[in-house]
């Protein structure tokens, strides 16, 4: 296993680790691992927007238009007076 040393961390954010890992009930150095190991797995998906999360999601169950942008529409609440 390869180790990887990584020097002048803030003291606050060791505290906020340290916090993490045992509200997680981890070590500090496998909390690291866990969040470390995330990281790199996030790193392999494709970056999009929701927008795009939905559409690939999405995209193979059978709708073949288009769905028009609602930008610059004025949104009103709704009315709960009887």
């Amino acid at each position: 296993m390869a180790q990887l040393v990584v020097r002048n961390i803030e003291d606050d954010v060791k505290a906020r680790l340290r916090r993490r890992a045992v509200r997680h009930r981890r070590s500090l150095e496998e909390e690291v691992r866990e969040i470390l190991r995330n990281a790199a797995k996030d790193e392999d998906r494709i970056a999009g927007g929701l927008g795009s999360e939905i559409a690939a999601l999405f995209g193979e169950r059978g709708l073949d238009q288009d769905i028009p942008e609602l930008r610059g529409y004025d949104i009103a609440p709704p009315d709960f007076d009887p």
